[in-house]
Parts: C-alpha cells; structure tokens; sequence
C-alpha cells in the first residue's frame, strides 16, 4: 500500500526551528517529487516547496524562501522540510506530495500541525 507519513510538527515560539519529515513505505521515494503544502484554518491549501525526483532541482513559495530548506534522503526513503525563523502566519497543517514531477503530486499524506506561537 502507497502511503506517505509525515512528522515533526509541534508548537514552537516564533524564531524557533523546526524539521518535518516525509517518510514513504509501500513504494521507493527515488523516482517521485516531493512537495510540502499547507494549510491554515479558513485559508485554501498553498504550496510551500518542491524537490524534484533527482533532487537536483527546488522550489519555494516566496514567503519561505532564505527560510525553509527542502531535501531528500533516498536512502531512508524520506524528504525533510527543515524550517527556521518561524512565524505566526507559518501556522498550518503541513501536508507532503508526490508524483512524477512537482506540478502533479497525486499521492498525499495525512498532515502534521504546526503551531507558531509564544
């Protein structure tokens, strides 16, 4: 079964540090992008960032950029969204994606919340 599972999220004071994980287990992670998303309550779902299969490609949203870093770990069949300087409006739920490239995520997983707030 295709699954993806996400974890790392929590409360944390505006400035601090946190790194989400994207773990996937019924399939290997090699030949798939991987986005974040997120979603805040009563805003529509945004994406926040994208490594492409090979990893040699990234994208930010602009409000994370000099922020959020993205990267892949093949060999633990994980991707990582390591966020710094955190602020209140990063407040959401974090979803991770994937699928053959970053304007097609078809596979989700269930989110973790993130809270920014002192």
């Amino acid at each position: 079964q295709v699954q993806l599972v996400e974890s790392g999220g929590g409360l944390v004071q505006p400035g601090g540090s946190l790194r989400l994980s994207c773990a996937a287990s019924g399939f290997t992670l090699d030949d798939y992008a991987i986005g974040w998303f997120r979603q805040a309550p009563g805003k529509e779902r945004e994406g926040v960032s994208c490594i492409s299969s090979s990893g040699g490609s990234t994208y930010y949203t602009d409000s994370v950029k000099g922020r959020f870093t993205i990267s892949r770990d093949n060999a633990k069949n994980t991707v990582y969204l390591q966020m710094n300087s955190l602020k209140p409006e990063d407040t959401a739920v974090y979803y991770c994606a994937a699928g053959s490239r970053c304007a097609r995520l078809d596979h989700w997983g269930q989110g973790t919340q993130v809270t920014v707030s002192s």
